[in-house]
């Protein structure tokens, strides 16, 4: 009997604070969750819910306030700086909604810059960065600015240079955001086939016709996972949502009892006054 894998992610009891005092607010509160390995999670939510708070957590971009994280079964806040930053580059990809490119740099450079914070030659860089855009059909846009592309190709940019250092796990803010319908779809089925490939993605959306793609939609409100499900693909037709964590709770309303029906003997006495009346 095999061994259960560890999940990717396990977040416990955590909470993330802004401000203080009377201004305090809690952006994460008390959230426990566990994603594993191959899941392509849809996190949706109104505006302030907490949403792009727990994705930076999980991309190292922020520290938590309370509780624990564990990222490959170690726990990040026994991890230096350096090592956060290591892990950045090694195995998390970021895609965000404003793109985040350097205007002043060609398509090639922004692609190929993650790989200079793992030490590799310049060469080997450009000739790594130019196979992934490749692969995102735009070889003939390497030595463009940014500023020479539509919203769609600044996107798939984006998406090449998070991917460039083979991560294992991607986040994704609104990757769709600032898009056109067409150009959301070209992105969306490249989260596919990364997905089909085995990476695990986290994207952020405000869009529920994006949780399609997903295998597990997670809902957000003030901070807290609201409810959790799981979609299990068992053949093409027929899909199974498991709940991991239900909606907050509704009133149920109380089945209506039977009326109690009438002794025979008061239904004979109605019945002969009823006659006795017509005469």
């Amino acid at each position: 009997m095999s061994a259960k894998k560890l999940p990717v992610i396990k977040l416990k009891d955590v909470t993330k604070k802004y401000g203080r005092d009377d201004t305090e607010v809690r952006a994460l509160d008390n959230v426990t969750l566990e994603i594993d390995q191959g899941e392509f999670v849809a996190i949706m939510g109104p505006s302030g819910c907490g949403k792009t708070t727990l994705l930076n957590v999980i991309g190292l971009l922020d520290a938590v306030d309370e509780g624990s994280y564990l990222l490959d079964d170690k726990d990040v806040a026994d991890m230096s700086g350096a090592a956060r930053a290591r892990i950045r580059a090694e195995k998390i990809g970021i895609v965000f909604q404003n793109f985040n490119l350097i205007g002043r740099m060609t398509v090639i450079d922004n692609v190929a810059l993650p790989l200079t914070y793992r030490g590799m030659h310049h060469t080997k860089r450009l000739l790594k960065a130019s196979r992934v855009l490749k692969s995102f059909h735009l070889s003939e846009r390497e030595y463009y600015l940014p500023s020479q592309l539509s919203g769609g190709q600044m996107q798939r940019v984006a998406i090449a240079r998070a991917l460039v250092n083979s991560p294992s796990l991607i986040l994704a803010d609104e990757p769709t955001g600032n898009l056109d319908s067409r150009s959301s779809h070209v992105i969306m089925e490249e989260l596919a086939e990364l997905h089909r490939e085995g990476n695990t993605i986290l994207m952020v959306t405000h869009n529920p016709n994006l949780t399609s793609y997903a295998s597990r939609v997670i809902r957000m409100l003030d901070g807290h996972v609201a409810s959790d499900r799981k979609i299990r693909v068992i053949d093409n037709d027929k899909p199974e949502i498991v709940t991991l964590r239900h909606p907050e709770k509704t009133k149920v309303k109380k089945p209506k009892t039977a009326k109690k029906s009438k002794p025979a003997s008061e239904k004979k006495l109605k019945s002969k006054q009823a006659k006795g009346a017509k005469k």
